[in-house]
C-alpha cells in the first residue's frame, strides 16, 4: 500500500466538533458533522434536477406515469432541446452515466464525429469552423438517446418524445435568459433564415421574455421520430433533410456520416476518493481522464474538515488540477497512456514531486491541442426514480447555439462542434474528445450517494473535483457543496481563476508567496445539477446550481 502523504494545518475548527445547526428547548440537538446553510430539496421516491422547469416537470410526469430514470433523462435531452436551445439539443453530442438498482453501470458515449470529408487546412478561416453550416459534425444525441433507452427504458419510445413534441408544437413561454442570451446571438444568428424564422421573428428581432414560442418543423420531426424511432434522425426524412441543406450551403456533413453513426456503450473509470468509491467518464471524454488524475493525487493528502477555502487547500487543488490537465493533454498527444493516466503509481509519483509551500514551475498547457478551445456552453441535468436507478447526463451543441444554424425543414437546430477538428491532425471519422465528464459518488459499501455533473468546458473537471472534495472531505450538505465557491486552474500564463469568494484576501496573498498568479478577473463556473440519495431512509435530495439557475423537483 503507498504511504499517504501527511498534510497538517492549523484551522480553528479542523479538531473540535462542530456545534449542530438546532438545539430544542429540551437540550437535544439535530446532529450534523457541520451547519447546513439551507436545506436541499427533498422527497421520498424521486428526484429532478435540471436547467429548465419545464423539462423538471416533464421527467416528474413521466415517472409518475411508470417510467424510469432512463426514460425521464430521455425525456428531459428531447424537453431542452425544445425549451433550453443554447444548450439542450438533439443536434449535438454528450454523455450519459446510469447506476441501475441491481447495480448494473454504464457510460453511453454519444459523442460527435467528424464528417469524412474533414482534413488539415479544409478550414479558411476560424470563423468556418465555428459558425454556419460547415461547423456542423455528426450530432449524437438521437442515437445516445436511443442506445440507452433500448437497454434500460420502460416506457414506450413515442411516450418518451411525446413531452417534447407537444411543447414544439404548442409552444412555450420565452424566459428572460433565452431573451437574453438571443440578444447576444442577433448579429450571426440573422445571417441564417431558418433559425431568424425561429428566435428572430424572420428579421433581427430576437424573442422576448413571455411570448410563446412555437416550433412546429421541431414538433413534426419528433413526430416523425415517434413512428420510426430514433434511426429515422440518420436514416429517415429527417436525414435527408440534413444532408441537402449542410449540402447547398457548402457543408462536410453527408447522409452517409449520419447513416454510419454510432453511440457506444462503454465502462465507467472506477476509482476511490478518501474511502469512497467514484465513477466518472472515460475516454472519447478528456475529462473524465483529468477528473481521475486530479482526486487520485489529492488522495494522497490527508484534508480534513475546517480546512475548506484554506490557502493550503487551494494550493493543493491548483497543484493537483495542473497535474490533471497536463496528464489530459499526454492522452491526448499519445505521450501517455489510459492505462498509467489511472494508475495509482503515478497519481503517487505526481503528488511526490508537489511542494506543499511552492507552486510547481510546470509549463503553459493549450487548452485544446487538437482544435480551437471548447465551449463552456453546455448543460446537465441528474434524476434518481423510484425503483433505485441513478442518470446523469451531460451533453451540448458547443457554442451558444452551436452552429446557429437551424437545418430547413426539421426545425433542428445543430452543432458547431468541428472546433474540435481544426488542428493539424484533423481527420474524417474521428470521434472528438470533450471535458464532459457525468460523475457519481458512491458510498464504501458501492450503493449510490450522490449523481452530478456540469458544463463549462476546461473548468468541468476542476468544479467535479471540489464538488466531490466538498461532500467526502468537508462533509457539507448537497446544497453547500455545490453553492460553494470554485477555483479552476489548468496550468496557463493567466493563473488561477476564481469565482467571488473563492480566494479571499489572506489566502489570495498566501498562495501568491506561494508563488502562484492569480487571475483579477472574477467569473462564474460550472452550473452543477446533482441528485443525493439518502443512506437509511432512500428519500432523495436534489440541488440545482444558483449561478445559472434551475428546477429541482421531487416527489
Amino acid at each position: 500500500m503507498p504511504v499517504r502523504l501527511l498534510f497538517h494545518f492549523s484551522v480553528l475548527f479542523a479538531s473540535a466538533a462542530l456545534l449542530a445547526q438546532e438545539q430544542a428547548s429540551s437540550g437535544l440537538k439535530l446532529q450534523a458533522a457541520r451547519p447546513m446553510v439551507s436545506q436541499p430539496e427533498r422527497s421520498p421516491k424521486a428526484m429532478v434536477a435540471t436547467v429548465n422547469p419545464l423539462a423538471t416537470e416533464a421527467a416528474i410526469q413521466i415517472m409518475k406515469k411508470g417510467g424510469n430514470a432512463v426514460d425521464a433523462a430521455v425525456a428531459i435531452a428531447f424537453v431542452l432541446a425544445v425549451v433550453h436551445p443554447e444548450a439542450g439539443n438533439m443536434g449535438g453530442s454528450g454523455y450519459m452515466m446510469v447506476r441501475m438498482a441491481d447495480g448494473r453501470t454504464l457510460v453511453v458515449d454519444y459523442g460527435t464525429n467528424s464528417p469524412a470529408a474533414v482534413k488539415p487546412g479544409i478550414f479558411k478561416s476560424v470563423q468556418e469552423a465555428t459558425v454556419g453550416h460547415k461547423s456542423i459534425t455528426v450530432p449524437g444525441t438521437p442515437a445516445g438517446m436511443g442506445l440507452a433507452h433500448s437497454k434500460l427504458g420502460k416506457l414506450k419510445w413515442a411516450d418518451v418524445l411525446e413531452p417534447a413534441r407537444k411543447l414544439a408544437k404548442e409552444g412555450h413561454i420565452a424566459s428572460q435568459r433565452l431573451e437574453l442570451i438571443l440578444k447576444l446571438e442577433v448579429p450571426v444568428m440573422k445571417k441564417f433564415p431558418e433559425s431568424a424564422k425561429v428566435f428572430l421573428h424572420g428579421a433581427d428581432q430576437p424573442i422576448k421574455q413571455g411570448e410563446l414560442v412555437v416550433q412546429r418543423d421541431l414538433g413534426e420531426t419528433l413526430g416523425r421520430m415517434q413512428k420510426k424511432g430514433w434511426q429515422e434522425f440518420y436514416t429517415g426524412e429527417t436525414a435527408r433533410l440534413i444532408a441537402a441543406d449542410v449540402a447547398a450551403h457548402g457543408g462536410l456533413l453527408s447522409a452517409e456520416d449520419l447513416k454510419n453513426y454510432q453511440a457506444k456503450e462503454v465502462e465507467p473509470i472506477k476509482l476511490s476518493y478518501h474511502g469512497s468509491p467514484v465513477l466518472v467518464t472515460p475516454p472519447s471524454s478528456t475529462g473524465g481522464p483529468a477528473l481521475a488524475v486530479m482526486l487520485n493525487v489529492m488522495d494522497q493528502f490527508d484534508v480534513r474538515l475546517g480546512m475548506e477555502g484554506s490557502s493550503a487547500v487551494r494550493h493543493l487543488q491548483a497543484e493537483a488540477m495542473r497535474r490533471g490537465f497536463a496528464a489530459r493533454q499526454a492522452l491526448q498527444s499519445g505521450d501517455l497512456t489510459f492505462e498509467k493516466l489511472i494508475s495509482r503509481q503515478y497519481a503517487i509519483d505526481l503528488a511526490s514531486s508537489l511542494k506543499l509551500d511552492q507552486a510547481s514551475p510546470l509549463p503553459r498547457l493549450s487548452s485544446a491541442p487538437s482544435g480551437l478551445q471548447e465551449s463552456p456552453d453546455t448543460t446537465h441535468f441528474t434524476v434518481a426514480d423510484p425503483f433505485g436507478n441513478v442518470v446523469t447526463n451531460t451533453y451540448t451543441l458547443s457554442g451558444f447555439f452551436g452552429s446557429q444554424v437551424v437545418i430547413k425543414g426539421t426545425g433542428v437546430l445543430m452543432n458547431n462542434h468541428m472546433t474540435f477538428f481544426t488542428g493539424p491532425k484533423a481527420a474524417g471519422n474521428q470521434r472528438a474528445g470533450s471535458t464532459m465528464t457525468p460523475t457519481m459518488l458512491l458510498r464504501p459499501d458501492g450503493s449510490p450517494w450522490v449523481a452530478f455533473g456540469t458544463p463549462g468546458a476546461m473548468t468541468i473537471p476542476s468544479t467535479l473535483m471540489q464538488i466531490v472534495m466538498n461532500l467526502v472531505d468537508f462533509k457539507m450538505s448537497l446544497r453547500d457543496a455545490v453553492e460553494f465557491p470554485r477555483i479552476h486552474f489548468a496550468g496557463g500564463a493567466t493563473g488561477i481563476d476564481a469565482e467571488p469568494a473563492a480566494l479571499v484576501f489572506d489566502v489570495a496573498e498566501k498562495l501568491r508567496a506561494m508563488g502562484h498568479k492569480l487571475n483579477p478577473a472574477l467569473r462564474s463556473q460550472g452550473d452543477v445539477n446533482a441528485v443525493l440519495l439518502e443512506e437509511k431512509d432512500g428519500w432523495k435530495q436534489g440541488w440545482s446550481d444558483g449561478r445559472r439557475g434551475g428546477m429541482v423537483k421531487g416527489y
